[in-house]
This record gives C-alpha cells, sequence and structure tokens, in this order.
C-alpha cells in the first residue's frame, strides 16, 4: 500500500525530513566507523556526533554535555524515573497526571503492582487543564519525581512547565517533563527553567524511528538505565546509533529554523481547519483548550458516531489521521485523555486528531475540510446512539486512569 494522499497524523510520527536524509545517507556508507573507537576513521563519526549533540543543545537552550542520546522518547521516560528512584532509595512517590502517555503511565502502575511505590495522578478539567493547586497539596517530603508532560499528544494541550518546575525545585523534588510533542513546536530554552530532565524522540521532528535523546541537568544525581560500555559519558551504555544521532542533530537545525512558521503558518492552517469543521458539522466540539495548546494539533469529537469507522472512511478518500495515541489505538476503549477531562461516552467514541506539520498545504486541508462532513452524516444515519439505543448515559471520567 502506497503513501496516504494526505498525511494529518503528524502526532504519531512525521516524515523523514529531505535535508535530515541528506545529512545521515553518509554514515550508512563511507563513514562507518565506530565512534567510540581510538583511530581517526572511527574519530571522524565522533566529530560529527559531537556536532549533532550541540546543534540539539542548541534547540534546547542547554549544554551539550547534558544530552544523552537513547534510541526513543520511551526510553528517555523509563531512564528519567528509573535513576530519580534510584538516586533517592529513600522516597517512595511519584507524582504524575492521568493523562500522560503511556510510556509514563504504564511504568508508573508496573512500580506500584511491583515495587510498592506511591503514585498520585493529577486530574485535568474538562480542557485538559492541570490544577497547580492540586499538584502543590499532592507533594511530600517522600515524593522522589514530579514527571508531567509539556504537551498532550492526543490534544496538544500545553502545561505550564515552567511553573511546575519552579515548585518541583521549591520543595527539592526532581523535575521530569516528556517533551516529545513540543519539541521542535514550541521554544524551548532550559537554562532558564529548573527543569532537570527531559524526554524527546527523533521521529516526531523529522528524524528517523530509533533515535531520541534525555536532557540530564549538570550536577544531577543520575543512574543508568543500561550498563555496559562508556557510551554517552557512562550514563548510556551500548554502540551508537550513528546515523539516527547525526538525523537528530539535523533535524534540530531544521527545526530551529522552522519553529516561527510552526507558530504562524501551521497555526494558520489548523484553526481554519478546526473552525471549517466545527461549523460544518452540528454536534462537534474540541477537546482541548483553544489557546494554550500546540499549533498544530487539533482533536475534534463528532457526536454518536464511531472514531474507527471515521478512520476507515477517511483512508478511503487518502486522508490519514488519528482517533488518539499510536500507543492506544489497538484499544477500542475511549481515550484515557478524554476519559480523563469528562467528556461523555457519545463524543469520546467519535474523537478524531488531526496534527499538522510544516509540510502540511491549503489544499490538503481543504480537501479533508470537503470530504469530512459528509462522512459523518453517513455514518450517524446508520449509528445505533443516534437511533438512541443503548446509549451510556454517564460520563467515562469515572474510569481508573490507565495509559495502556
Amino acid at each position: 500500500m502506497g503513501a496516504p494522499v494526505i498525511y494529518m497524523d503528524n502526532n504519531a510520527t512525521t516524515r523523514v525530513a529531505p535535508e535530515v536524509l541528506e545529512a545521515m545517507l553518509p554514515f550508512f556508507s563511507e563513514l562507518y566507523g565506530n565512534p567510540s573507537s581510538m583511530h581517526s576513521f572511527g574519530g571522524q563519526v565522533g566529530r560529527d556526533m559531537t556536532q549533532a549533540r550541540e546543534s540539539l543543545a542548541d534547540l534546547l537552550g542547554c549544554r551539550a554535555d547534558e544530552i544523552v542520546f537513547t534510541s526513543c522518547g520511551t526510553e528517555a521516560d523509563n531512564t528519567a524515573i528509573r535513576s530519580a528512584l534510584a538516586a533517592n532509595p529513600d522516597k517512595r512517590h511519584i507524582v504524575t497526571t492521568r493523562v500522560e502517555h503511556p510510556a509514563i503511565l504504564s511504568l508508573c502502575k508496573f512500580l506500584e503492582r511491583s515495587q510498592g511505590y506511591r503514585v498520585t495522578y493529577l486530574g485535568v478539567d474538562a480542557e485538559g487543564r492541570l490544577d497547580m493547586k492540586e499538584l502543590e497539596a499532592s507533594l511530600t517530603d517522600d515524593t522522589a519525581i514530579v514527571s508531567i508532560m509539556w504537551a498532550n499528544n492526543e490534544t496538544g494541550v500545553l502545561f505550564p512547565i515552567p511553573e511546575i518546575a519552579r515548585l518541583a525545585k521549591s520543595r527539592g523534588v526532581i523535575m521530569h517533563t516528556d517533551a516529545v510533542q513540543a519539541v521542535g513546536k514550541v521554544p524551548i530554552n532550559l537554562a532558564e527553567l529548573e527543569v532537570d530532565m527531559l524526554s524527546l524522540s527523533g521521529h516526531k521532528l523529522h528524524a528517523p524511528k530509533g533515535v531520541g535523546a534525555l536532557y540530564v541537568r549538570r550536577k544531577l544525581p543520575f543512574r543508568p538505565f543500561l550498563i555496559g560500555g562508556h557510551q554517552e559519558r557512562g550514563r548510556r551504555a551500548g554502540t551508537e546509533n550513528t546515523t539516527g544521532v547525526i538525523a537528530l542533530g539535523a533535524a534540530a537545525r531544521a527545526a530551529k529554523a522552522h519553529i516561527p512558521a510552526e507558530n504562524t503558518q501551521v497555526r494558520a492552517l489548523r484553526d481554519r481547519l478546526e473552525n471549517a469543521l466545527l461549523a460544518a458539522v452540528p454536534d462537534s466540539r474540541l477537546n482541548g483548550h483553544k489557546q494554550e495548546r500546540l499549533p498544530n494539533t487539533s482533536n475534534i469529537s463528532f457526536k454518536y458516531v464511531e472514531g474507527e469507522a471515521i478512520l476507515l472512511l477517511l483512508d478511503q478518500l487518502g486522508i490519514a489521521a488519528s482517533s488518539g495515541s499510536a500507543c492506544t489505538s489497538g484499544s477500542l476503549e475511549p481515550s484515557h485523555v478524554l476519559r480523563a477531562m469528562g467528556v461523555p461516552f457519545t463524543f469520546a467514541h467519535g474523537s478524531i486528531r488531526f496534527s499538522l506539520s510544516r509540510y502540511t498545504t491549503e489544499a490538503e486541508v481543504d480537501y479533508v475540510i470537503k470530504n469530512v462532513p459528509g462522512i459523518i452524516e453517513t455514518l450517524r444515519k446508520i449509528s445505533p446512539y443516534k437511533q438512541g439505543v443503548a446509549e451510556p448515559s454517564s460520563p467515562l471520567d469515572s474510569k481508573p486512569p490507565c495509559g495502556c
């Protein structure tokens, strides 16, 4: 099956940018040396990796030696939390939110079940925003780490990370943020923040899959997740994914150049799509705060229809979108994020996430606007909920938080 005609699932993954592909290709062929080798053939590769590390540090506003390359965002998330717990063995409490990515929620539930840690899952309001007073009240002398995402992967809602980090710092608690969706879309300057650790993933910002990074603030007590060789200054063992690292460096340089366009051109296209669909389709609603949101993300619920059916008909028209996180889309359960926001059943099941990129065009947006209303009308004609059959009467926010 060929690539979709119109791709609006960029929060799941992005295309590899042409300049990124060009940068990485030589490292599959003539520049194949091991960057940890003592000879000059490998040393050249090591110098190129250093440049990539510096490019990523420039995007994040941190020091190059604060970057640890990983295989993905999930590894970075796991490393951050496990390191904080290992560095503070007397502390048994974790604070996170009910709307985190499964990389955080599944790990926290595992730590609860198998190792007896206590986890506080903070709620969100109907617009997906955090209650800072609830966060402050949750912190105790036993809290080892606060892990809160920078931007939600399903709704795009932005959390007040600078404020959260200041609060954690004032209480002597390590602060980690999963910034997988935020890096490359919104400005980040870690030199001005109290964030201790930050996770990111290359394939969310036009680098290939299989490479990520963890920012670790200088002098923060750190315990490596992978033990072995001396790579990454002893913080992450294993032969480096040279091509991935080079690609991530190139993607970081491109992302920094395109952040203004993300927040103007991409945002304008997102708003055009969103406003047109909400106006054209009755019983539709935006999920997430209108302003405090990533510039590329729109999560819209269509009442009385199933998201999976919408996606099927969109796919037949060459449109790729999502019903939520790619890591949870195999489940027929409504999104744990929308449940936490208290979205009613008849809306939650019909949610579609459109996530744009700098490659999205006006013509593509117009094509989606033209076709979505007809899809919803067709599905509502056969919807059992529209006919008043088996419609649950209560929202699903009473279910326990789950990331899997």
